[in-house]
């Protein structure tokens, strides 16, 4: 177990408070690429019952992001930096110029986009006088979301690095808080937990951080590396390995107090880059090139798996209470009846899709790898 290299300030000594209510879920918000500090990919939002096609956007610069979605804006950055936002009406409302390569999925979180950067910076964005707040730098690159956590008078974003750590990073200021050395390289996200941060990492562990010390309390050395982020819903986290293989971990006290594995990577399962999507009865996960597959999670039984039109990719499903929205790298997006697997609507954008859809009320967004955004919302509304 290796053991924090930076002392913490006072902030990270106090009692953590639970996740800040910047992230309660909002009829205009989708601030995390998978809605919630746990990662879940779960929302209480319903889907639009007769889902039509509203508008796009066509920016013409190729993202690797996911949308976010701030009061009915939807903001995202291409792969040159570009930062754009895009009010519910289509109308492009925001512009900033970053001028460096960017793949990951910002966050927004208390009307301050932050965003990961391929040189090593975290940058903090004001959305109201849109400047940058802050630069942090790390020595490689940042590849996924970063995430926020609340402390009693302190506010921390949390991401990861290719140099290996785990950051806590002042959300006002930019000021290092603490940091955590990992085995190898953090690609996905950390989810947020009771205090405690889970990641995995291309060392092939599934990490266990408490937040109030800095410490490692666990950790879980899986098959093959981790190349996704974590998903947590109740005391259970979901993760995949790079192989194939989706595990089960019973969370306690930031403990692992036993795994198993949901899913046993076979030679049809091919690699797994995705993120799991938990409701409180199923996991839904992306198996093979082309699965949705649905599991029971108190049995481990599958209930339904769908053969999709194309390979998926790098995106990842969404639970939308009674409904699965999931979308192929080939284009299309499908929505599913969750607890039968029955096909309700499908469309095919005509363009990749590697991101994950964002939901607000009466509206969901896609991105694609071509940088068009398109708003679908009910044909009767």
């Amino acid at each position: 177990m290796k053991q924090l290299l930076s002392i913490l300030t006072l902030c990270l000594l106090l009692s953590c408070s639970g996740h800040s209510n910047r992230f309660a879920s909002g009829s205009k918000d989708w601030k995390l690429f998978r809605g919630d500090p746990s990662l879940s990919g779960y929302t209480t939002t319903d889907l639009p019952e007769k889902p039509t096609l509203l508008w796009t956007y066509k920016s013409e610069g190729k993202t690797a992001s996911s949308p976010v979605i701030d009061n009915g804006t939807t903001y995202w950055c291409d792969k040159r930096g570009h930062v754009r936002g895009v009010d519910i009406n289509g109308t492009l409302v925001f512009e900033y110029d970053l001028q460096t390569a960017v793949e990951a999925t910002p966050m927004i979180y208390d009307s301050i986009l932050y965003v990961g950067r391929i040189d090593g910076f975290m940058t903090a964005i004001s959305l109201a006088k849109k400047d940058t707040i802050w630069n942090y730098e790390t020595t490689g690159q940042i590849s996924a979301s970063p995430n926020a956590m609340t402390f009693e008078g302190c506010e921390a974003i949390v991401f990861g690095s290719y140099d290996n750590f785990l950051y806590y990073v002042d959300a006002q200021n930019g000021k290092e808080l603490s940091r955590f050395e990992s085995g190898y390289y953090l690609n996905g996200a950390a989810a947020l937990w009771k205090g405690y941060a889970v990641f995995g990492g291309c060392d092939a562990y599934v990490r266990v951080i408490d937040c109030r010390t800095g410490v490692q309390t666990d950790s879980l050395l899986l098959d093959a590396y981790v190349p996704a982020s974590p998903a947590i819903m109740d005391d259970c986290c979901y993760v995949g390995d790079y192989s194939g293989n989706i595990y089960e971990l019973a969370l306690k006290e930031g403990r692992i107090i036993r795994h198993n594995k949901i899913i046993t990577a076979d030679s049809e399962n091919g690699s797994f880059v995705s993120v799991p999507a938990v409701s409180d009865e199923a996991l839904f996960v992306f198996s093979g090139d082309r699965n949705l597959c649905s599991v029971n999670r108190k049995s481990g039984n599958p209930n339904w798996k769908y053969l999709l039109k194309g390979t998926v990719g790098e995106s990842a499903p969404v639970v939308c209470n009674d409904k699965v929205i999931a979308c192929t790298k080939t284009g299309i997006v499908s929505i599913f009846d969750a607890d039968s697997g029955e096909l309700l609507w499908e469309y095919d954008t005509g363009e990749q899709i590697t991101g994950s859809p964002a939901i607000i009320k009466d509206h969901f967004m896609v991105l694609t790898v071509k940088g068009t955004l398109f708003c679908f919302g009910d044909s009767e509304r």
